[in-house]
């Protein structure tokens, strides 16, 4: 196998192995971020106009 290959298939196995959760993630912390992100902006265009 060559140093690329290599490299690019213990990136993957690791990545496969992550555990950890992050908020754009599928499911309610995504939809809670969302929900916050529309909510600001909201909030942002309400005081600049």
């Amino acid at each position: 196998m060559k140093p690329k290959a290599r490299f690019l298939n213990s990136i993957v196995d690791t990545a496969n192995k992550c555990d950890v959760q992050m908020p754009w993630a599928r499911g309610a912390r995504r939809a809670a971020m969302i929900a916050r992100r529309n909510g600001e902006a909201k909030l942002r265009l309400v005081k600049t106009a």
